[in-house]
């Protein structure tokens, strides 16, 4: 029993804390579940259910009659499948580029992109709403998508350049020793050593363009083209006391960033490659790289 103890202690404590921490996020997903499924017309409960007790599996389907939530999922589901891949394709670019740079730019540009990311949101809102008033963007779901081509959020760009920082340099030389050039070296050589990055940078774009609000009610007009976010808010006007039906809109938002979380986990731990030294010799003729 001692020699048991000894091995699959330290096994247990590892997976216990993983397990309460998941525990612990995963709880008030749970309990907007079980509130959503409470009778409609209910006020806020003022305990905490751990189990429905009558279902009121209707609230979904009513949801769906009181808000065009179908069109606006449609719209939501739009913008996620253009602006996801549009911010992996730009984001990494920008980190594919960032990483070749001499030491000198180089430090320059990832102080630039750290500046970036200190200038708040909402100083971008009045510069976008005049350039898309201009471009013919305004009352579209181009508005929304626009953004994907700077790569979303400077810390995706960061991501993508830490992590093509960390693939040796030889790797790149040799390749363009036999003749690959930028895109070549990007497309078959980068992107794939650099799948978790590509996954998380696509769970967090995801995320965003998903339960973004404030966009489109800055650039959209009709409710044709809203997205999910903005029928959840209807809804709370229209009844700020039904607490299950606003519930389940919580839910509808929720489950899609919950399951692209779930599926794309277990691509998060970086390859192998990533944490070591590739083992390949040196092309004849190449110094070494730079260690900056």
């Amino acid at each position: 029993m001692p020699e048991l103890r000894h091995r699959f202690g330290p096994k247990l404590v590892g997976h216990a804390l993983p397990l309460l921490l998941a525990v612990a996020f995963l709880l008030p997903a749970w309990w907007v579940l079980v509130l959503s499924l409470r009778t409609p017309g209910l006020p806020p409960s003022l305990n905490i259910p751990w189990w429905p007790t009558s279902p009121a599996f209707d609230n979904y389907r009513q949801l769906f009659d009181l808000v065009p939530m179908a069109r606006q999922a449609g719209n939501s589901l739009l913008v996620v499948g253009i602006a996801v891949p549009l911010t992996i394709v730009t984001a990494s670019w920008a980190g594919y580029a960032m990483a070749n740079l001499t030491a000198r730019r180089r430090r320059r540009f990832v102080l630039g992109t750290v500046f970036l990311m200190l200038v708040p949101i909402t100083a971008l809102w009045l510069t976008r709403f005049i350039l898309f008033r201009h471009l013919g963007l305004m009352n579209t779901l181009g508005a929304l998508i626009v953004p994907a081509i700077g790569g979303t959020n400077p810390f995706y760009v960061l991501l993508f350049y830490w992590t093509f920082r960390r693939i040796p340099r030889e790797t790149f030389e040799a390749a363009r020793l036999d003749g690959a050039g930028h895109w070549r070296v990007w497309s078959a050589l980068a992107m794939p050593l650099a799948r978790p990055t590509i996954v998380t940078v696509a769970v967090l774009a995801f995320s965003f363009y998903w339960s973004d609000l404030i966009s489109p009610l800055l650039y959209l007009r009709s409710q044709g083209n809203y997205t999910l976010p903005v029928g959840l808010s209807s809804l709370q006007q229209m009844d700020v006391t039904d607490a299950p039906l606003i519930m389940a809109g919580v839910v509808v938002i929720l489950v899609p960033v919950i399951g692209a979380f779930l599926m794309a986990h277990r691509y998060f731990w970086p390859d192998e490659m990533l944490l070591k030294p590739l083992n390949l010799k040196r092309p004849a003729g190449v110094e070494s790289a730079d260690p900056s």
